[in-house]
């Protein structure tokens, strides 16, 4: 961060009150007084969980379809081959391909935002696995990213589904919109985004499921939400 950058930081660290849990509505309020930058910045949701990662077989992974999207088109990569191809095509996928296009990954092509394979396509997309495992972009059975239905995984990429997947030290970071969207747009993505977390609670855990949650911007402080609505509508369930 430059100095002026630096600045404008401590500047905004000093108006966020202490201690201070904001609804989510006065949250996203007061995330809009600070944007000040010239580009559209990201609202992003992160959380801490209460979960043992140490005794989890699992870590905590889910997906969400944000009901006013990402605030960015999402460019979809396929792994294809036969009449599949045409299929991605038709659905809107923006690159599609086999073995050729496998080669250029590797080669560090890197231009998409998701990735999709056919199952027949996984010994082309498995080598992959250095390059995307690490950016959260391999194909997976269990998030749908490996299918033959892939028509309506890429409807649903396109809308703006966000796959999650907790962290080694049991956090997650859920980007919920920009900073340029309606209060109430930014309250529903974010609902939805925490309602999303709240569906995938392990069975084994006690106690405090979320430990704490926050939202901030590209640029800003973060500020920590009042998520116990959600938290005993979840558990109503």
């Amino acid at each position: 961060m430059n100095k002026s950058g630096g600045k404008r930081y401590r500047a905004l660290s000093e108006g966020v009150e202490k201690g201070k849990v904001y609804k989510l509505d006065e949250s996203i309020d007061k995330l809009k007084s600070f944007h000040k930058s010239k580009f559209d910045e990201t609202v992003e949701l992160a959380i801490r969980l209460g979960v043992d990662v140490k005794k989890l077989t699992q870590p905590v992974r889910n997906s969400v379809v944000l009901p006013h999207g990402v605030g960015k088109p999402v460019r979809i990569l396929v792994f294809a081959a036969g009449e599949d191809v045409d299929k991605a095509k038709q659905a809107g996928a923006d690159i599609v391909g086999g073995q050729e296009l496998a080669d250029k990954v590797k080669e560090g092509f890197l231009d998409f935002d998701n990735v999709v394979a056919t199952p027949d396509m996984m010994k082309t997309v498995s080598p992959l696995g250095k390059v995307l495992g690490p950016r959260g972009l391999m194909p997976n059975p269990k998030s749908g990213t490996v299918t033959k239905d892939i028509q309506n995984i890429i409807a649903e990429l396109k809308k703006g589904r966000i796959d999650f997947k907790m962290d080694k030290d049991g956090n997650l970071h859920i980007p919920v919109g920009k900073v340029s969207f309606d209060r109430d747009k930014l309250v529903e993505n974010t609902s939805a985004a925490l309602n999303a977390v709240f569906a995938v609670k392990p069975a084994s855990v006690k106690g405090n499921y979320v430990r704490s949650a926050s939202l901030s911007l590209t640029m800003s402080p973060s500020l920590q939400i009042d998520v116990s609505e959600l938290s005993q509508e979840s558990a109503a369930e």
